[in-house]
């Protein structure tokens, strides 16, 4: 395949993302008219679930294709591994030219790297080794939430040099990946990433901060049926979410109008997709939490589910697809768009056969890892979701165990908002036992070893 026959790729990815704030996945409210617009040409996976609620070990399998607990990336502050080989490395080395907006979050690591001095790129610039195998137009922060506000802050360039910006964060974060697209030429095909954090909150003033005039311009919500139902800070914070979500919306028409001047919208595939779902403090609120109340560390589907959508070549027609599908399988994904395959050297599967229903004998379900709030593992399928912890585990510093307890269960088909534990009823032996040791065939193949897991309460 020469230049002219590839796509180019845009991966607009956003930060605590819920699905159904988006029309296409049933928002009533006008969020997501240019997303919308999207998915009605292209495919909607309704059932999309992310591999880790955490920003950084999510990142990291963006970046790599692998399990966070591989590279040891299962938890925020820990630095990507330098010798693992990244999509971006595979892309340039096939022809794209790559380039990177927004939030990065794998180049510091809290807690020491490698058994070195802990690097902290947290408020600087990062070094080029520290990219990811991004050598080419860069406008990124490390945790973009420590340099910027929802007004105004920085961030820093492929020279190290520092970008200041005011105004709202989702059109500065937009406004340089507008940058990029107008200076590509077209004898390369790009790989662009736009990583907004936009809706995530904003850590040190512990709200979510929409553009001004959010709460009165979505003062009508309506608060989806499990925050309805739990409470948490829902009530007080969804029209900032809203917000949120709409400036992204916008800001994604803006890049697909600027794709069409160019003339190159129609030889571009659009990826857009969220790190993880938010539940806005309704969970983790048992015995078994190590930490505090927070928005996504967690295994229920309000953390794990989050939109996708993909548009563009191969990708067209409307489709809808239901079999569940994780994001885990984004990097295998965009590699096969540009006519690489990885075979096993990265997790998941290639989305486009499951859009064309080339699905064979996989198994409809998906996994995850969780870390910091616990070490936990789970398991969703169309009819349950089932969910282990490790008892006495530090989930900062362990990122796994070989033995788990079973944590919860639900039965989706009676209890769609996950109301009602049912991992300690007895009518559901049998299949608590079946989601065992399915879950346990997941563990296995995805970290080498087949732990223990305990009935509740043994």
């Amino acid at each position: 395949m020469d230049g002219s026959e590839r796509p180019n790729i845009v991966f607009y990815f956003t930060d605590q993302q819920r699905a159904d704030t988006l029309g296409c996945y049933g928002q009533k409210l006008d969020i997501s008219p240019n997303l919308d617009k999207l998915a009605a040409a292209g495919t909607v996976f309704e059932e999309a679930y992310t591999a880790q609620p955490v920003c950084g070990p999510c990142r990291a399998i963006f970046q790599t294709g692998k399990y966070p607990t591989e590279i040891g990336c299962y938890r925020n502050g820990q630095a990507l591994p330098a010798h693992i080989k990244t999509l971006a490395d595979y892309l340039g080395e096939t022809g794209y030219d790559t380039a990177y907006v927004g939030k990065w979050h794998l180049a510091s690591a809290r807690a020491g790297y490698n058994g070195a001095a802990a690097p902290d790129y947290e408020r600087s610039a990062i070094p080029p080794e520290r990219r990811g195998g991004h050598r080419g137009f860069w406008r990124a922060s490390d945790v973009l939430e420590f340099t910027s506000h929802g007004y105004g802050g920085y961030v820093f360039d492929e020279n190290m040099q520092r970008h200041n910006f005011t105004g709202y964060r989702v059109d500065a974060i937009t406004d340089y990946a507008l940058e990029y697209i107008e200076k590509c030429g077209n004898t390369r095909p790009f790989f662009l990433t736009i990583s907004h954090i936009e809706p995530h909150h904003q850590n040190d003033r512990g709200r979510y901060e929409g553009p001004l005039g959010s709460r009165q311009r979505f003062s009508d919500f309506e608060l989806p049926g499990d925050l309805k139902a739990l409470g948490g800070d829902a009530e007080e914070m969804y029209p900032e979410y809203l917000g949120c979500c709409k400036s992204l919306d916008d800001n994604l028409g803006r890049v697909i109008d600027r794709l069409k001047e160019k003339g190159i919208f129609d030889n571009t595939v659009i990826v857009y997709a969220s790190d993880h779902g938010s539940h806005f403090r309704t969970r983790n609120r048992d015995e078994h939490f190590v930490g505090f109340d927070d928005y996504k560390r967690s295994c229920h589907s309000a953390s794990l589910k989050v939109p996708l959508i993909i548009a563009g070549p191969g990708f067209s027609g409307g489709n809808r697809v239901r079999a569940l599908v994780s994001t885990a399988s984004l990097p295998k994904t965009i590699l096969a768009m540009a006519g690489v395959d990885v075979g096993e050297d990265m997790i998941g599967e290639n989305l486009r056969d499951v859009a064309c229903g080339r699905t064979g004998n996989r198994a409809n379900r998906i996994f995850a890892q969780i870390s910091e709030s616990r070490t936990g593992r789970c398991i969703r399928t169309p009819d349950y979701l089932y969910s282990v912890y490790a008892p006495g585990s530090d989930g900062w510093s362990e990122g796994s165990s070989d033995y788990y307890e079973e944590d919860f269960l639900y039965d989706l088909r009676r209890d769609p908002y996950e109301l009602h534990n049912l991992v300690r009823d007895p009518e559901y032996r049998r299949v608590r036992q079946r989601l065992k040791e399915e879950l346990l065939w997941e563990i296995e193949h995805a970290e080498g070893v087949r732990p223990v897991i305990g009935e509740a309460g043994e």
